[in-house]
Protein backbone atom coordinates (compact mmCIF):
# COMPACT_ATOMS: atom_id res chain seq x y z
CA UNK A 1 0.00 0.00 0.00
CA UNK A 2 1.09 3.58 -1.02
CA UNK A 3 0.85 5.77 2.26
CA UNK A 4 -0.85 9.20 1.29
CA UNK A 5 2.13 11.86 2.97
CA UNK A 6 0.93 15.57 3.96
CA UNK A 7 3.31 18.39 1.60
CA UNK A 8 3.65 21.84 2.35
CA UNK A 9 5.17 24.88 0.15
CA UNK A 10 8.49 26.45 0.29
CA UNK A 11 6.81 28.74 3.10
CA UNK A 12 5.59 25.99 5.57
CA UNK A 13 1.97 26.12 4.40
CA UNK A 14 -0.07 22.56 4.01
CA UNK A 15 -1.02 22.88 0.30
CA UNK A 16 -2.32 19.12 -0.11
CA UNK A 17 -1.81 15.29 -0.12
CA UNK A 18 0.63 13.02 -2.34
CA UNK A 19 1.41 9.55 -2.23
CA UNK A 20 4.55 8.52 -0.97
CA UNK A 21 5.74 7.10 -4.02
CA UNK A 22 4.75 10.59 -5.86
CA UNK A 23 7.59 12.42 -3.02
CA UNK A 24 10.57 10.11 -4.31
CA UNK A 25 12.51 12.05 -7.02
CA UNK A 26 10.31 15.20 -6.79
CA UNK A 27 11.60 18.07 -4.95
CA UNK A 28 8.52 20.56 -5.20
CA UNK A 29 6.69 17.81 -2.70
CA UNK A 30 8.25 19.15 0.28
CA UNK A 31 7.10 16.64 3.06
CA UNK A 32 8.16 15.61 7.06
CA UNK A 33 10.57 13.53 8.25
CA UNK A 34 11.60 12.57 11.75
CA UNK A 35 14.63 10.56 12.30
CA UNK A 36 15.67 9.12 15.19
CA UNK A 37 19.94 8.95 15.94
CA UNK A 38 20.35 5.87 18.20
CA UNK A 39 23.66 6.61 19.85
CA UNK A 40 25.52 3.59 21.97
CA UNK A 41 24.89 4.26 25.89
CA UNK A 42 28.68 4.06 25.94
CA UNK A 43 29.32 6.77 24.01
CA UNK A 44 31.45 7.21 20.77
CA UNK A 45 29.34 4.86 18.64
CA UNK A 46 25.95 5.69 16.74
CA UNK A 47 23.78 3.06 15.14
CA UNK A 48 23.21 2.91 10.99
CA UNK A 49 21.06 1.02 9.36
CA UNK A 50 22.02 -0.41 5.65
CA UNK A 51 19.07 0.27 2.81
CA UNK A 52 17.47 -3.33 1.24
CA UNK A 53 18.63 -3.80 -1.66
CA UNK A 54 14.84 -4.14 -2.86
CA UNK A 55 14.56 -0.42 -1.55
CA UNK A 56 12.52 1.73 -3.59
CA UNK A 57 15.29 4.65 -3.75
CA UNK A 58 18.90 4.68 -2.92
CA UNK A 59 19.38 0.81 -2.41
CA UNK A 60 22.37 -0.65 -0.55
CA UNK A 61 23.35 2.59 0.93
CA UNK A 62 23.62 3.40 4.63
CA UNK A 63 21.64 5.57 6.50
CA UNK A 64 20.18 7.05 9.60
CA UNK A 65 18.73 4.05 12.02
CA UNK A 66 15.58 5.42 12.16
CA UNK A 67 13.73 7.63 9.80
CA UNK A 68 10.28 8.20 7.45
CA UNK A 69 8.11 10.14 6.39
CA UNK A 70 5.28 11.50 8.77
CA UNK A 71 1.91 10.35 7.96
CA UNK A 72 -1.14 11.78 7.93
CA UNK A 73 -2.30 14.03 11.29
CA UNK A 74 1.34 13.04 13.49
CA UNK A 75 3.74 15.32 14.50
CA UNK A 76 7.50 14.85 14.61
CA UNK A 77 7.56 12.79 17.75
CA UNK A 78 4.94 10.48 17.03
CA UNK A 79 5.82 9.37 13.62
CA UNK A 80 9.35 8.92 15.68
CA UNK A 81 8.15 6.30 17.91
CA UNK A 82 5.71 4.88 14.80
CA UNK A 83 9.01 4.12 13.06
CA UNK A 84 11.09 2.77 16.05
CA UNK A 85 8.73 0.64 16.57
CA UNK A 86 8.35 -0.03 12.69
CA UNK A 87 12.07 -0.15 12.05
CA UNK A 88 14.31 -1.30 15.15
CA UNK A 89 11.25 -3.23 17.14
CA UNK A 90 11.90 -0.44 19.66
CA UNK A 91 8.62 0.31 21.68
CA UNK A 92 7.86 1.69 25.24
CA UNK A 93 8.53 4.58 27.04
CA UNK A 94 11.72 5.22 25.33
CA UNK A 95 13.48 8.85 26.36
CA UNK A 96 13.87 10.65 22.96
CA UNK A 97 16.00 14.07 22.89
CA UNK A 98 15.01 16.56 20.18
CA UNK A 99 18.30 17.41 19.14
CA UNK A 100 17.56 20.02 16.10
CA UNK A 101 15.61 20.24 12.93
CA UNK A 102 17.53 20.31 9.05
CA UNK A 103 16.18 20.88 5.43
CA UNK A 104 16.89 18.76 2.54
CA UNK A 105 16.61 20.00 -0.61
CA UNK A 106 18.13 17.58 -3.44
CA UNK A 107 16.61 15.65 -6.44
CA UNK A 108 15.82 12.63 -4.39
CA UNK A 109 13.57 13.90 -1.88
CA UNK A 110 13.02 17.28 -0.27
CA UNK A 111 12.03 17.03 3.36
CA UNK A 112 12.12 19.13 6.67
CA UNK A 113 13.78 16.92 8.82
CA UNK A 114 13.26 17.08 13.11
CA UNK A 115 16.28 14.93 14.85
CA UNK A 116 15.97 12.84 17.58
CA UNK A 117 18.96 10.94 19.79
CA UNK A 118 17.87 7.89 21.66
CA UNK A 119 20.43 6.52 24.14
CA UNK A 120 19.85 2.59 23.93
CA UNK A 121 22.80 -0.60 22.78
CA UNK A 122 19.93 -2.92 21.80
CA UNK A 123 18.71 -5.45 20.97
CA UNK A 124 16.71 -4.37 17.89
CA UNK A 125 14.48 -6.17 15.86
CA UNK A 126 14.69 -5.20 12.14
CA UNK A 127 12.53 -5.14 8.77
CA UNK A 128 14.42 -7.34 6.98
CA UNK A 129 12.27 -6.28 4.00
CA UNK A 130 13.89 -3.03 4.38
CA UNK A 131 17.16 -3.33 5.94
CA UNK A 132 19.34 -5.59 5.12
CA UNK A 133 21.93 -4.56 8.25
CA UNK A 134 22.15 -2.48 11.50
CA UNK A 135 25.22 -1.82 13.14
CA UNK A 136 27.15 0.88 15.33
CA UNK A 137 29.62 2.67 13.82
CA UNK A 138 32.62 4.98 15.38
CA UNK A 139 33.09 8.72 15.03
CA UNK A 140 36.31 8.14 13.23
CA UNK A 141 34.72 5.10 10.52
CA UNK A 142 31.90 7.99 10.18
CA UNK A 143 33.72 10.70 8.74
CA UNK A 144 36.43 8.40 6.39
CA UNK A 145 35.83 9.76 2.79
CA UNK A 146 35.81 6.27 1.78
CA UNK A 147 32.94 5.06 4.29
CA UNK A 148 31.25 8.54 3.76
CA UNK A 149 30.70 7.64 -0.45
CA UNK A 150 28.57 4.46 1.28
CA UNK A 151 26.27 6.75 3.00
CA UNK A 152 23.33 8.50 2.20
CA UNK A 153 23.85 12.00 0.95
CA UNK A 154 20.62 13.01 3.89
CA UNK A 155 23.36 10.82 6.04
CA UNK A 156 26.65 12.66 5.46
CA UNK A 157 24.23 16.06 5.89
CA UNK A 158 23.23 14.98 9.13
CA UNK A 159 26.65 13.44 10.36
CA UNK A 160 28.15 17.02 9.83
CA UNK A 161 25.62 18.96 11.46
CA UNK A 162 25.77 16.02 14.61
CA UNK A 163 29.28 17.14 14.73
CA UNK A 164 28.79 20.65 14.70
CA UNK A 165 26.54 20.29 17.50
CA UNK A 166 28.82 18.24 19.40
CA UNK A 167 26.72 15.24 19.84
CA UNK A 168 29.58 13.32 17.65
Amino acid sequence: MDDLLDIYNSHGWRIGMALRSQCHGNPKLLHHTSHVVVFHPDGGRILLQKRSMDKDIQPGKWDTAVGGHLMLGEDYLEGARRELAEELGVTGPVELKELFDMQLRNEIESEDIRIFGLWLGGPFKYQREEIDEVRFWGAKALFEPGNQALFTPNLVRELDMLREKNYI
